[in-house]
């Protein structure tokens, strides 16, 4: 990608209403844009970073065996009326020709049960998963934080169905595993704290994976020895360590980045979801609900991957692998600089090239340290005369001069 042909710019101060890091940094740094309170437009390294992360996701949903669909954001009414949800005070309700009543969903639990029971008759269909990425639309009294409360913004719902409690818990459990090794990958797992929270409608409890920041509005109480939390919540009945009986909790305001609940037969029993044991029985089906907001993940991970600068993006959730700056205004600069560009992306490696001419040296620098893309590379005729490029990571002060000979080495310094 050349920085020339970017439609979206860097801007030096943030809109005065963005009340967050992430929301001031990424509309800075050119990633997203507000469109309304809630609504944001992902621009086109907003969306390279959205896609990345769920890049991640998708891998480890596919490694549980789940198969990725895509069901629609808009529903009929009915449908939540027959699952007792249709007062809710999020949804948004439409009408359409002849009044037909529609809502906008918030979750797709109301429409992934039903597609099911067209599907499930015997015991011989159990168990399976489906997942899918969707935008989300929530009537939010204030929504605020930038990508942290929003009124439309993107999920990735997993769903499971089963034959029995037994094996629901067990995938249960390995859905756990996948999620810790989803934020460990996006570069905030250290932060990320598994939860135990209460479990609604569904179940007695459930968990959630919340990051500690300042920015959260939830408060958990974290087990500095187990390093996993119970919710504000929940605490009054659970005032200990649920793992190591350690009664000297901390409390800590967390964002909650997924959750994960046992929705049992709730949803089965609405909509008439069962299936034929071997004997011949009609037994309802378990089913189980994980959920991951990738578009929070992205705000979650600037609120905690910054500095004075500028974002400091995981390679994971990075737009480019690296940043190429070529830094003069000679023309040869310019020419081994292209080469540069060429030589590492016949090598697989993504590149932001910066081809300003006619932007200063100090305006491409600051722009990278903004913009956060986890490898430098500077061409100028300081570098040339060495004949090598400068290479330095965004999360340290230090560089080092590579040969131009040896360029296409640049990921092994990774």
């Amino acid at each position: 990608m050349l920085y020339s042909k970017l439609f979206s710019k860097t801007a030096k101060t943030a809109p005065s209403d963005a009340d967050s890091i992430n929301a001031r940094l990424l509309i800075r740094a050119g990633f997203i844009h507000k469109q309304m309170a809630g609504v944001y437009a992902f621009l086109p390294l907003g969306l390279m970073v959205l896609n990345k992360i769920q890049d991640v996701i998708r891998e480890e949903m596919e490694k549980l065996g789940a198969l990725e669909i895509l069901m629609p954001a808009l529903t009929q009414e009915e449908s939540w009326e027959k699952s007792g949800r249709g007062k809710l005070d999020i949804l948004y309700h439409l009408q359409g020709r002849e009044g037909a009543k529609f809502v906008l969903n918030p979750t797709h639990e109301e429409v992934i049960t039903p597609l099911a029971a067209q599907y499930v008759a015997s015991y011989r269909d159990l168990p399976f998963a489906a997942f899918q990425f969707q935008d989300k639309f929530r009537d939010e009294p204030r929504a605020k934080s930038g990508l942290l409360r929003t009124r439309e913004f993107i999920m990735k719902d997993l769903y499971s169905f089963h034959a029995d409690k037994k094996d629901l818990i067990k995938y249960y459990n390995k859905v756990m595993r996948a999620y810790s090794r989803i934020f460990q990958r996006l570069g905030i797992g250290k932060q990320t704290i598994l939860t135990l929270a209460s479990g609604g409608s569904f179940s007695k409890y459930s968990h959630e994976f919340q990051t500690i920041s300042e920015v959260g509005e939830d408060t958990i109480y974290l087990c500095e020895k187990c390093r996993e939390g119970i919710n504000q919540e929940v605490i009054i009945e659970l005032n200990v360590c649920q793992r190591c009986g350690n009664q000297n909790l901390r409390p800590e305001k967390a964002v909650e980045v997924g959750n994960i609940f046992m929705l049992g037969s709730k949803f089965s029993r609405a909509f008439g979801l069962t299936y034929k044991t071997p004997e011949g029985k009609d037994e309802l089906v378990e089913m189980g609900c994980y959920g991951i907001g990738p578009s929070r993940v992205m705000g979650v991970i600037v609120e905690m991957c910054h500095d004075e600068k500028g974002i400091i993006w995981p390679q994971a959730a990075s737009p480019f692998g690296a940043h190429l700056l070529a830094i003069g205004r000679e023309k040869n600069i310019y020419k081994e600089a292209e080469k540069v560009y060429r030589q590492l992306s016949e090598k697989g490696i993504d590149v932001l090239y910066d081809d300003r001419t006619e932007a200063s040296s100090g305006e491409k620098f600051a722009d990278a340290d903004l913009i956060g893309i986890p490898l430098r590379i500077v061409i100028s005729e300081k570098t040339l005369a060495k004949k090598s490029a400068e290479i330095k990571k965004r999360n340290s002060s230090k560089a080092v001069l590579l040969p131009l000979a040896k360029i296409t080495e640049i990921s092994d310094l990774k």
